[in-house]
């Protein structure tokens, strides 16, 4: 087990001398990620998606140009997708 945590914070120690911006960026969007969840979770089953789409948008492009940084294809991918049901939801919610 202590290798593993070792090795988690040497990963990091990397991640960071490789990127410093990214990693800011990716922590910054993992917060938004969380806060959405539990957002979501103490508002259901109404939850402000006027507040929460935004943010699901923003957090999907940091962590889409942080993969494109990583040259991470599946991951860059996955969150262009995210970013684009997610824009649509929010267009659709403010046509309402």
């Amino acid at each position: 087990m202590k290798n593993i945590i070792y090795g988690i914070i040497s990963w990091i120690k990397e991640d960071w001398q490789e990127n410093p911006t990214r990693c800011i960026l990716e922590i910054v969007a993992w917060f938004l990620s969380i806060f959405c969840a539990v957002t979501m979770m103490f508002t259901v089953p109404n939850p402000p998606f006027l507040l929460l789409y935004p943010l699901f948008i923003t957090q999907c492009v940091i962590f889409a140009w942080a993969a494109f940084t990583r040259r991470s294809t599946g991951m860059l991918a996955n969150y262009m997708l995210l970013v684009s049901i997610d824009s649509v939801a929010l267009a659709r919610l403010l046509s309402q």
